[in-house]
């Protein structure tokens, strides 16, 4: 099959000449304006696009252009975009380059530099998709770009599976950080919206008097300001993914209407009185806990029940167990590379701190400390200080031994980094215990892993459920 590229100039001729000259060796679409672009953009996927920045209504100045390129980017961060410029529109191609294009070049264009660069632009492609393909392929703890070996991270792995083959909505809980926002995309690429754009929305970081603007839009006139007609968000996201961040958030009068979208798929946009249809899958998530939100009167309980058909929830960083340290070397070098610095390892003490550490900030805290160590590192051993994080003050360090003849003194021998996992898994699962009077099967999914593998440590550490 040809790779499929596409043209984006509002000049019929110009797009006319460009698909005669490409037609031999790529699949050709063409638009004229940003709507169109955007629609063909998000239904073929197209490996590579040129966009001519002076798009109407506003064909003179890059306001559309860049709309076209930021949209696009919002629907495929890995997209390559070329940017098509006069010489005096350099300083403009150059912004754009800024803002995510991938190159550009000047006009009048010399065609075998084209071909050139668009041979490169899908050579690239290509190599991003197999790598990531072969990711997913040869790890057996990674899952859509997530790493999970974990048996609560299996679970959420299962299903995502089941409820990206329907299309109900799902609600996703779980606390800040933990990643609610790569399950949605995980169902959505999934599902068979997969074609169609994933539109996120953080209802909590658009101010109350404007989130019904931007969720459904408005017409001109509308109020004042509203110098034209805007699409909203919701629409944006027909034939693909909406997800609502944050949805626990939503002010009461919106969540009346979006419960009228969800019933009906159908809206209006602010000033105006013709209904739209709108097809789209919506995922919603919350760190809020929405029990006690319906109990207040803070959220509806329709709406609750129309968005949670299914629910998911994410388990925090901390039971996740061997996830932990799996995250944390991934990170380490992943941003070890990014800087120039292979061959990082974490120290012992470095280790232990990372495994003790309550993670209030989950993945995205360990994230922000492995990234700053990186940066912040003398030499190829991360410490607990260049991390940030001190093991000493932490309980599992200060717990008896096996033999109860004292305390673990920091040693960085093998044999105290074993006897500190030791106490510290013999700390957690006892306090499991205790936190759910002895009951096995609760304690064990507190901690994220399965019965079996509980009553194991219960055995090996020599602990009972008295």
């Amino acid at each position: 099959m040809k790779s499929k590229v596409l043209i984006i100039d509002d000049d019929e001729e110009i797009r006319t000449q460009m698909k005669w000259a490409l037609a031999a060796d790529y699949d050709v679409a063409v638009a004229a304006e940003r709507r169109g672009a955007l629609d063909t953009f998000r239904k073929q996927h197209p490996e590579v696009v040129l966009l001519d920045l002076g798009l109407p209504p506003s064909p003179n100045d890059t306001a559309e252009g860049m709309a076209t390129l930021a949209g696009m980017l919002t629907l495929d961060r890995a997209a390559k975009i070329i940017i098509i410029s006069g010489q005096s529109e350099r300083e403009n191609a150059v912004k754009a380059i800024g803002a995510g294009a991938y190159d550009f070049l000047c006009k009048p264009l010399d065609l075998g530099q084209l071909k050139l660069l668009l041979e490169r632009c899908v050579f690239v492609t290509k190599l991003e998709r197999d790598y990531r393909r072969m990711q997913d392929e040869e790890r057996p703890d990674m899952f859509e770009g997530m790493l999970g070996g974990s048996d609560a991270m299996q679970e959420v792995f299962k299903t995502i599976v089941k409820v990206a083959k329907s299309n109900v909505p799902v609600l996703i809980l779980g606390e800040s950080g933990t990643g609610k926002e790569m399950i949605a995309n995980a169902i959505h690429r999934r599902s068979s919206f997969k074609a169609g754009p994933f539109v996120a929305i953080n209802c909590n970081a658009i101010p109350e008097n404007l989130i019904e603007s931007e969720l459904f839009g408005y017409e001109k006139g509308a109020f004042t300001g509203a110098n034209c007609q805007r699409v909203g968000l919701v629409e944006t996201a027909a034939g693909g993914t909406l997800f609502l961040d944050e949805i626990g958030d939503l002010p009461p009068p919106l969540q009346v209407k979006l419960l009228r979208f969800l019933q009906e798929k159908r809206i209006q946009r602010v000033g105006g009185r013709q209904e739209i249809e709108v097809e789209a899958r919506v995922i919603a998530a919350t760190h809020v806990d929405l029990a006690k939100a319906l109990l207040e009167g803070r959220f509806r309980e329709d709406l609750f029940f129309r968005l949670a058909v299914v629910a998911c929830k994410l388990p925090p960083l901390r039971a996740r167990g061997e996830d932990i340290l799996l995250l944390a070397k991934d990170f380490l070098k992943r941003f070890g590379d990014q800087n120039g610095r292979d061959g990082l390892s974490f120290n012992p003490q470095a280790i232990q701190a990372i495994v003790s550490h309550p993670w209030s900030g989950n993945v995205r805290e360990l994230q922000n400390r492995i990234q700053r160590a990186v940066v912040m590192a003398d030499d190829r051993k991360i410490t607990e200080v260049d991390l940030e994080l001190d093991s000493s003050v932490h309980p599992a360090t200060c717990l008896e031994d096996q033999s109860g003849n004292g305390h673990w003194d920091g040693s960085t021998t093998t044999h105290g980094l074993k006897q500190a996992r030791e106490h510290l898994e013999r700390k957690m699962v006892a306090v499991a215990i205790e936190r759910h009077g002895g009951n096995v099967s609760a304690a064990a999914k507190d901690l994220g892993i399965s019965r079996p593998t509980f009553y194991e440590l219960m055995s090996k550490l020599g602990i009972t459920k008295d």
